[in-house]
């Protein structure tokens, strides 16, 4: 009928503009000089439009008056499912680290010199033990050699003291003794005759004074003589014969500190590895703990991964997991994990060893991944996925067919929040679901397909 409408007021406009073109005037102006036939025309296209306007009103009341069956075959026909309510959800998390050696070291001088040899360069693989670098050590040869000396001069007093004296030494002092005493005995005659040629007045006081100090004098070397000879007959002193050997103990000391500095002077291997940088080369001065080489061990690998402290009660010492590294999956297991929390991602570190066949194949600082499967609690309804359509303020929403006091069914829009998808995007496997929550009423059903073909408000036939 809209269409008959349309081509009724096409007609009367086209009549209209004729006239108003062949009087050649405005269609304001033909009015009071339209003649007699063109009136009648004018009252026939006038009558024409009259009746098509009630035949539009005729139309609309038998279309109302029709029945409700076919009313019903104009609303569109939908595909519904209804919303499955849950407390919680099973999850599966992926947790991100990488691959690290057991040891990695950064290999320098515990001491300052001049690099004259490297013997290793990068990508090389050297065995515990082998000699990586060396510095200069003529002067530390040179001190040794100075102490060497001092020890052999020390030890040679030490075995003169702990031997004694000699018998010709003993013989040497027993023959000054007996001497001294021979002279005292005749300073003793002189004296007393001094003495006597004094009382008689023959000699001055000054005469017999010069014989009696000669004859002290005498005794004093005898008593000395006599001491040295006790000191040889008695031997050497025992504190004498320490004092020596902790003099020889000190230089034995003094040459094994520089035999260490010497043998720190060329670095080795602490552990079997791989060499991963070589920083310096001959010819550098380098300062005490300046790094040389990097060596990184390249036996039993392992993985650093960072856990949240709440999924760390699903992960046993000993157990076994599945890590992914690259595009492959390799079997590890949990030996460790770490009391601390890193304070930049507020996880713990968990460290899973790789088998040690994977050496060859694995790199340090590879990514690796680690998954959890998880049960989180949380309120909200699994819906399909399809049944989503994009919302506002980043929301999503779904179409609800609400039914209407006259048993059909309207639809209604409910905003959600998305909390969880699971399922297969590729349609093999699951179909693919999504955990929602928000403005949804107990008994909602959800609009699963043909999404895009609806707004709210419009009629629908849930099938």
């Amino acid at each position: 009928m809209d269409d008959q409408n349309m081509s009724v007021e096409t007609f009367h406009e086209t009549s209209l503009h004729q006239i108003a073109i062949e009087e050649e005037t405005s269609p304001v102006e033909v009015v009071p000089r339209i003649f007699p036939k063109r009136r009648n025309l004018l009252v026939s296209a006038l009558g024409i439009l009259l009746l098509s306007v009630l035949a539009v009103g005729v139309m609309r009341i038998v279309s109302n008056d029709a029945p409700a069956s076919t009313k019903s075959d104009r609303r569109l026909p939908v595909k519904t499912a209804p919303l499955q309510a849950v407390e919680s959800y099973t999850a599966m998390r992926t947790y991100t680290g990488e691959v690290v050696a057991q040891r990695a070291s950064e290999l320098g001088f515990e001491r300052a010199g001049e690099l004259v040899q490297v013997y290793v360069d990068r990508g090389e693989r050297v065995n515990r033990g082998h000699s990586i670098a060396k510095l200069d050590t003529r002067n530390l040869e040179a001190q040794r050699s100075q102490l060497l000396a001092q020890k052999a001069k020390a030890e040679a007093v030490l075995e003169e003291l702990q031997n004694g004296a000699r018998t010709e030494d003993i013989a040497a002092a027993r023959s000054q003794v007996r001497d001294l005493e021979q002279q005292l005995s005749l300073e003793k005659i002189k004296r007393d005759r001094r003495e006597r040629l004094w009382r008689d007045g023959a000699i001055s006081r000054e005469q017999f004074d010069e014989i009696a100090y000669g004859s002290n004098a005498l005794s004093e070397r005898l008593a000395a003589a006599r001491n040295n000879l006790d000191e040889l007959l008695s031997g050497t002193r025992r504190e004498q014969i320490t004092a020596q050997q902790a003099e020889v103990r000190q230089l034995q000391a003094s040459i094994a500190d520089i035999d260490v500095t010497i043998a720190k002077s060329t670095i080795k291997a602490p552990f079997s590895g791989i060499v991963a940088t070589r920083q310096l080369d001959e010819g550098t001065v380098v300062n005490a703990g300046q790094a040389v080489v990097r060596l990184v061990e390249d036996i039993e690998p392992e993985v650093e991964i960072g856990v949240p402290t709440q999924v760390l009660a699903q992960l046993r010492l000993g157990s076994q997991q599945q890590v992914q590294i690259g595009q492959k999956t390799y079997p590890a297991k949990v030996t460790s994990i770490l009391p601390e929390v890193n304070s930049t991602t507020r996880t713990r570190t968990v460290v899973l060893a790789l088998p040690s066949s994977l050496s060859n194949l694995l790199a340090p600082r590879q990514v690796a991944r680690l998954q959890i499967q998880q049960n989180i609690a949380t309120t909200g309804y699994w819906l399909p996925t399809t049944a989503l359509v994009r919302g506002e303020r980043g929301l999503w929403a779904f179409y609800t067919p609400i039914e209407t006091r006259d048993k059909s069914y309207q639809v209604e829009r409910r905003d959600v929040e998305v909390l969880h998808t699971t399922g297969d995007a590729s349609g093999k496997g699951k179909p693919l679901r999504t955990l929602v929550r928000g403005t949804i009423q107990p008994g909602d059903k959800a609009i699963i397909d043909g999404t895009q073909r609806i707004v709210p408000g419009q009629l629908v036939q849930p099938i």
